[in-house]
């Protein structure tokens, strides 16, 4: 294999018995009797059990090197007696008994934590020390199950006839949702370059030149807050645009690559495609989410309309959600989701008990009168030993608040089936919505088509007009957004105008994409899926830098290489810049 190796440490097996060998990797265990030394030799691939002689030399040696150290074995396989064969591994019927141990690296530092442990770490000391904390079987696997997905994935997107591209790191600043991170030029003082937030325009321009069907592994670049499923600085994203392309037509591409990704790579349930497609306001109306899971069963109702007929004043004249629960609950059931409830910022939550005579028992029973109780029972079809719980806010709170009870509610009642992925389309976005201040700003992506055209721009009201934009969810995770691209000039600038921009504003600030429209744009639309929000779902982890090899913490730090970092004043003054 090499000068230091003859075979991985997850080779051996009985049919290299009596062979001389070599093996290289990290001492993860030493047992020492007195006498007879056994060492797990660990690398990447596995583990290997090696075993002094017995000659006192190589003993004393083999007992005293720190474990975590990087050594190379020769020596002779022999089959291990049966009553100590180790099935936790592959190599468990054999080991090799040393005849030269020598260490390559030696570890000289304590450890700051011990590596392949079930102890818990603190996530920033993991950080700090990634290199550790990568010798880890588990990061290890998951860095493998990312090589594989994007090899296939690259595999899936050629078989479909698309071409990979490469686009610039080094590119203009562009609103796109995001801050962006800003890179100084020393030849141009005073100017800026930005990391690009998504390969948006150059997949765009490659359109307009002729490249039909485009993809590359993207990186993108926003200077956003983390969360669990978000990466703040870096991620990556499988990009890719079509030529003559509609809504459907992205889907028709893209499903089976999700499908077939899931599939291969999990052994969970997968849904089957075609996915289910839910417009925006369906999403929001009975999942209080447009990233709802489907996994979860339960469906939020509106009885503002309802309560407006009764006499309990707080849910008069507001937007009032309701759920509705089948089953038992356990005692002290409602206490603990009013405190969920409180938690999240409602003032209280309230409920029906319907009890096996259909009469109700519950905080607002009293307020609800008895004729309208039949009508309710129709309305929430409300059964026998059925809990309704009540969220009443303003519409677009209560929307919000209804979609965590409802997500919470799943999860305590044991209603989310975990060995399944369920996807979904959220189509019909609207294309316009306020922002903090009032005023009009798109609402999901600037370079969208929206539906109708000129016309709906110039004949409907903005926040009436919908897009041809669309996410691809699973088990309530957005992995992607897309749309139908706005290829026509005309169209363009009326839609920017409509968000507070004028024509020369789209001309400085996307000049190269609206001057490419004017040499005649083919229609065209594309998507790009989050690589590392599958791998998360993929590889079960509980956050996306499990699934990344060198990630920052959740306040954009990267603990190991100490960045963000000072520089000279030398390397200010050659950007043309000065703190102040």
């Amino acid at each position: 294999m090499s000068s230091y190796r003859t075979h991985t440490c997850n080779e051996l097996r009985l049919k290299d018995v009596g062979k001389e060998v070599k093996v290289c990797g990290f001492i993860e265990t030493i047992r020492d009797f007195g006498g007879l030394v056994f060492l797990d030799l660990r690398d990447m691939y596995g583990i290997t059990q090696v075993v002094t002689s017995g000659k006192e030399n190589v003993v004393d040696f083999a007992s005293r090197i720190p474990i975590e150290s990087s050594v190379c074995v020769e020596g002779i396989v022999r089959k291990r007696d049966p009553e100590t064969y180790n099935a936790n591994i592959e190599t468990g019927e054999v080991e090799v008994v040393i005849k030269n141990i020598s260490v390559l690296g030696k570890r000289t530092k304590m450890l700051p934590f011990e590596v392949n442990s079930n102890q818990e770490v603190r996530e920033d000391l993991r950080l700090q020390y990634r290199f550790l904390d990568l010798r880890s079987q588990k990061l290890q696997q998951n860095l493998i199950l990312r090589a594989k997905v994007l090899q296939y994935l690259r595999t899936q997107m050629i078989e479909q006839g698309f071409l990979e591209v490469q686009t610039p790191i080094l590119t203009s600043s562009s609103p796109e949702g995001a801050r962006d991170y800003l890179v100084p030029s020393r030849i141009h003082p005073g100017k800026f370059y930005a990391l690009p937030q998504a390969p948006q325009q150059f997949k765009q321009l490659l359109m307009v030149s002729g490249i039909d069907k485009y993809f590359q592994i993207a990186p993108c670049f926003r200077d956003e807050d983390a969360r669990a499923d978000r990466a703040p600085g870096e991620f990556y994203q499988l990009d890719m645009e079509m030529s003559y392309a509609s809504q459907e037509d992205i889907f028709a591409v893209m499903e089976p690559v999700i499908y077939n990704t899931f599939t291969k790579f999990s052994d969970k349930k997968v849904a089957k495609y075609p996915f289910p497609r839910i417009s925006y306001n369906e999403a929001m109306l009975k999942y209080g989410s447009d990233k709802p899971d489907l996994r979860n069963p339960l469906i939020i109702i509106d009885l503002s309309e309802f309560f407006n007929k009764c006499t309990f004043k707080p849910f008069m004249n507001t937007t009032v959600k309701a759920i509705k629960v089948t089953g038992h609950m356990s005692k002290g059931f409602h206490e603990k989701m009013l405190e969920f409830a409180m938690s999240i910022g409602m003032v209280g939550l309230g409920y029906l008990e319907v009890q096996e005579d259909m009469s109700y028992k519950g905080p607002i029973d009293k307020f609800i009168p008895d004729e309208l109780k039949k009508e309710l029972q129709g309305i929430a079809q409300l059964g026998k030993n059925d809990t309704i719980f009540f969220i009443a806010n303003s519409k677009q709170k209560a929307t919000e608040l209804a979609g965590q009870i409802r997500t919470e509610l799943g999860k305590r009642l044991n209603l989310i089936d975990e060995n399944t992925f369920q996807f979904c389309w959220i189509t019909d976005f609207p294309m316009y919505e306020l922002d903090e201040h009032g005023n009009i700003a798109f609402c999901h992506n600037p370079f969208s088509m929206p539906q109708g055209g000129l016309e709906a721009l110039i004949n409907q009201k903005p926040l009436d007009i919908l897009a041809y934009q669309y996410d691809i969810v699973c088990n309530g995770i957005e992995l992607s957004s897309g749309a139908v691209r706005n290829h026509n000039p005309e169209i363009m600038i009326k839609a920017f105008e409509i968000a507070g921009y004028t024509k020369e504003d789209i001309e400085k600030r996307f000049s190269a994409l609206f001057n490419a429209f004017q040499y005649g744009a083919p229609p065209h639309a594309g998507i790009a899926p989050g690589i590392d929000r599958i791998l998360m779902l993929l590889a079960e982890a509980d956050t996306i830098r499990e699934v990344i090899a060198f990630p920052m913490n959740s306040k954009a730090e990267d603990l190991m290489m100490g960045a963000p970092s000072n520089v000279t004043k030398e390397q200010l003054k050659d950007v043309h810049i000065k703190l102040v």
